[in-house]
């Protein structure tokens, strides 16, 4: 048995394209949703209409960066809540101190609204007054309101707090800290990881470099962008503030609906916290691609498509998450990884058809992802000069780290874009970027 052939066909019994999406189809479906939530709200769930929130932020990147100025950063993400101090000092150049790091709240069961952000203000005990300005950057969907508080619009990534949902997030933070014997903050910004990647990115025009607009861009165990649109949002229209020439907009992309998915995506959606919602998320980021994966994994077993020996034990292998994927990938041949031990009492061809059916997955991902960079670029409708490129800060563990995704991305990119549309761009990647990005807006 020809483990290409077997592993094609045997995806395409299940609806999975083996080859992954075509990129234009998948940024033409992006675009769908980009420029229709730009006229209206999605309904919930999303039907045939679009089903991008695409959330104004009332915001565009300061001209400079602040100086002299000090601010509390809250990074609340998929996985790990931090918070931290930075310091910019006379000359613009920031300062962390005081980071610390736990578990994301409501990631194990479920909170009320009073624990969730009681819970929260527990976790921001050591920077008790250290000022009276918060970036808080707050990693699901929210509507921002001009005065840059941020109304909970839906959880995913499995966080389990539907109380939450309908909540002003500074507001409520804000009550939680004078609970807890703080001065009231002067002001709570919030504001997407999205929204601060771009914001950070902002700050990468130095030594004689010159961009003409900038991207946010998150793949790691959710999935989003935010971009810089300048032209008129319908939805918007006639309500403060928006008369704007610009503004940065938050896409909520993981919401797309508009990409087949398999008999694999479906199962899986099943079993998650938010079944019909997310779909593409749940196609290519951290939080899915290892359960999807199991899932294709179990069944191929099922069929027959590994060797008695090898199928007994991977038939025993429990969830494989997106690193055990990784560790297989970047070493085939180990013998001491959850894969590579199974794969062990295999054959080659064994080990070829596992290679293959999992990084299937990968590949989806990353053309996914290149649509979803490409569509926001496209609708900036900027870098049509080779000098001023767009800015893309790109963000996320999955992003950086997954098995050649990176590459695959920027492959996809070029060809979509530079080759295909003429239009100019550049990949940047910042240490702490999430943090400076949520400092900077937490001082506008």
């Amino acid at each position: 048995m020809n483990p290409t052939y077997a592993v094609t066909a045997f995806l395409g019994r299940h609806d999975f394209q083996a080859g992954g999406p075509a990129v234009n189809s998948a940024i033409d479906a992006m675009m769908y949703d980009i420029e229709e939530g730009l006229k209206r709200d999605p309904s919930s769930p999303p039907g045939s209409g679009p089903a991008l929130d695409m959330i104004p932020t009332w915001a565009v990147p300061p001209e400079s960066s602040p100086k002299s100025k000090t601010v509390i950063v809250i990074d609340a993400g998929g996985t790990n809540f931090r918070s931290c101090l930075v310091t910019f000092d006379a000359e613009g150049t920031p300062t962390i101190s005081d980071m610390q790091k736990t578990a994301m709240p409501a990631t194990d069961r479920e909170y009320s609204k009073k624990e969730f952000f009681e819970t929260i203000a527990s976790f921001l005990d050591h920077l008790k007054d250290k000022s009276d300005r918060i970036g808080f950057c707050f990693s699901w969907a929210m509507a921002i309101t001009p005065e840059g508080d941020g109304r909970v619009i839906q959880f995913s990534k499995e966080i389990k707090a539907k109380e939450v949902i309908g909540s002003l997030i500074g507001e409520s933070l804000s009550a939680a800290l004078v609970a807890r014997g703080w001065k009231k903050p002067s002001k709570i910004v919030l504001l997407n990881d999205t929204t601060a990647a771009l914001l950070a990115g902002a700050s990468a025009a130095k030594n004689g470099k010159a961009y003409d607009s900038y991207v946010g861009f998150i793949l790691g165990t959710g999935m989003n962008a935010a971009y810089i649109e300048y032209g008129e949002i319908a939805k918007i229209a006639g309500t403060p503030g928006s008369s704007c020439k610009e503004q940065i907009v938050v896409c909520e992309s993981g919401k797309c609906n508009k990409i087949a998915r398999s008999a694999f995506d479906v199962e899986l959606d099943g079993t998650t916290n938010s079944p019909g919602l997310y779909g593409y998320e749940k196609m290519c980021s951290g939080a899915y691609l290892g359960p999807v994966a199991t899932i294709a994994l179990k069944k191929a077993v099922s069929e027959g498509l590994f060797g008695d020996a090898a199928s007994v034990a991977l038939a025993k292998v429990q969830a494989i998450e997106l690193k055990d994927m990784d560790q297989f990938f970047y070493g085939p041949y180990r013998s001491d990884t959850k894969l590579g031990q199974a794969l062990s009492s295999g054959t080659e061809r064994d080990r070829e058809t596992a290679f293959r059916l999992l990084d299937a997955f990968v590949e989806r991902s990353a053309r996914l992802a290149a649509a979803n960079i490409a569509a926001v670029i496209i609708k900036s409708g900027k870098g049509r000069n080779p000098s001023r490129p767009v800015c893309v800060l790109c963000e996320g563990t999955t992003f950086l780290k997954t098995h050649y995704l990176k590459d695959r991305v920027i492959g996809y990119l070029n060809r979509a874009l530079t080759e295909e549309r003429g239009i100019w761009y550049e990949l940047v990647t910042m240490d702490n970027a999430v943090t400076l990005g949520s400092a900077v807006a937490g001082l506008l």
